[in-house]
């Protein structure tokens, strides 16, 4: 990446002058030095994503330029040069926690490409900590949103059970957040840096079902023209969440319970035995025991994945939770759609408490993103929000009973939304203006018109 910073120190100027022009045709900013004393000083004042050193130097070598900067930052990458003969030094300085060497003499190609490698290393490295740390940040049981007495009990048990490899069973209403809960248990547990796989056992058919859990062999069935690692053998040491667990099939409950008992299985089509180690996250909308006594579902499965009981409560029986929730989708979608809304209208605020959430947190997400969108001012209101959650509260004119002529029908129809955006608005003109799409004086106008400057209820 063209503006890299990278270090030479070699105490010839002629391979000095050789490695910076090379590496500042590539776009990298070089910066040449003759000793590990000014290397040290420079490091100790500046920063490099490179240092690239020399082992045979004069007064201090390369090999204990390279203990001193571990000692300084050990995040620091270099890469040493060595001479041909002594590739022993090279092997020490890789000990040391060099990245990586380069014999002299070398091609510009050799050292071009040596380069873009270490650095690409650097960046990957720092995506790498950059995703976990996100993964971290987001999957803290803290960060589940929600304050309500339900939701903390929920968080404690999630937080007992993660540190352990007993399999859980998260049940709840569709939209409640069981994925969200399972990725949670999962980020936070010893498995963090391994797999977390998702299979929903109601998207596949019956035969499609065992080959996504357990893989197939070529030819096993017809179209299966190459061998294919199922979910198993992916989420291996991780975590494997099945969603709709209750829509398995007899035949995959089977071979699923002879996994959680033996640590087991075969491909589909193969009579290999694959070991596993996989702790199992299930969730359903379903009320399991009763499907266990309906015959549908197996009971020594259902003991096997029910060792830990995790049931989301509906969102209309923590309705304290919907203003944070809102709150907290808000800020997500302003950021994404760059818009600038301040709040949430408290009459808009008062239907999203006030309804009934069929779809959960996952409808609430949804309203809210069509709000933002829908929304031209700086603040949600009702007429914002989908028809059903708004209800009462979206604004409704009627026809004056005594009739009149067009312009007078017209002038009523706008007297009464200017009432009816006010009230909403608290009375706000600018705000109110905003939402109408006028001018302020516009609206001072209007209201002077119909004598509402004096009645601002």
């Amino acid at each position: 990446m063209a503006g890299e910073k990278i270090l030479i120190v070699d105490d010839e100027a002629g391979m000095q002058r050789l490695l910076s022009r090379v590496l500042l045709r590539e776009g990298y900013e070089t910066t040449p030095v003759g000793s590990a004393k000014e290397a040290l000083e420079l490091i100790s004042v500046d920063s490099f994503d490179l240092i690239l050193t020399d082992i045979q130097m004069p007064e201090k070598n390369g090999l204990e330029l390279l203990r001193e900067i571990k000692e300084f930052d050990p995040s620091l990458l270099i890469m040493v040069m060595t001479a041909y003969g002594t590739v022993e030094s090279a092997v020490e300085a890789l000990r040391n926690g060099a990245y990586d060497y380069l014999t002299k003499p070398f091609e510009t190609d050799e050292i071009r490409l040596a380069v873009a490698k270490a650095l690409e290393h650097k960046r990957l490295l720092a995506e790498n900590r950059h995703l976990h740390q996100e993964l971290d940040e987001r999957y803290q049981f803290s960060g589940i949103v929600g304050n309500s007495p339900l939701m903390a009990d929920i968080y404690e048990m999630a937080a007992s059970v993660a540190i352990s490899n007993a399999s859980v069973l998260i049940s709840g209403e569709s939209g409640t957040g069981k994925e969200l809960v399972a990725r949670s248990i999962h980020y936070n547990s010893q498995r963090k840096d391994k797999p977390f796989i998702v299979l929903n056992c109601a998207v596949f058919s019956e035969g499609v079902l065992e080959s996504e859990l357990f893989g197939h062999e070529k030819g096993a069935f017809t179209g299966a023209v190459a061998q294919k690692k199922g979910r198993f053998e992916l989420a291996n040491q991780g975590t494997l969440f099945i969603d709709e667990v209750a829509e398995m099939t007899p035949s995959a409950q089977v071979k699923l319970l002879r996994v959680l008992q033996e640590q087991e299985f075969e491909r589909v089509g193969g009579d290999r035995t694959i070991k596993t180690d996989v702790r199992i996250v299930a969730a359903t909308n379903k009320d399991l025991s009763e499907q266990v006594k309906k015959g549908a579902f197996r009971e020594d499965l259902y003991y096997r994945l029910n060792v830990i009981h995790i049931e989301l409560p509906p969102l209309r029986d923590r309705r304290e939770d919907v203003e944070p929730l809102a709150n907290y989708f808000l800020a997500k979608y302003i950021k994404e759609t760059g818009k600038k809304i301040g709040q949430i209208a408290p009459k808009a605020l008062a239907s999203l408490v006030g309804y009934d959430w069929p779809g959960n947190v996952r409808e609430l997400q949804n309203a809210i993103e069509r709000a933002v969108v829908l929304c031209r001012g700086d603040v949600i209101t009702p007429r914002e929000l989908p028809r059903d959650v708004a209800g009462d509260s979206e604004i409704c004119l009627s026809l004056p009973q005594q009739g009149g002529n067009l312009t007078e029908i017209l002038e009523d129809l706008e007297r009464q939304l200017i009432i009816q955006t006010l009230r909403q608005q608290g009375a706000s003109q600018t705000k109110a203006a905003d939402i109408l799409g006028i001018a302020r004086t516009t609206l001072r106008y209007k209201m002077e018109k119909y004598g509402l400057l004096d009645r601002q209820d």
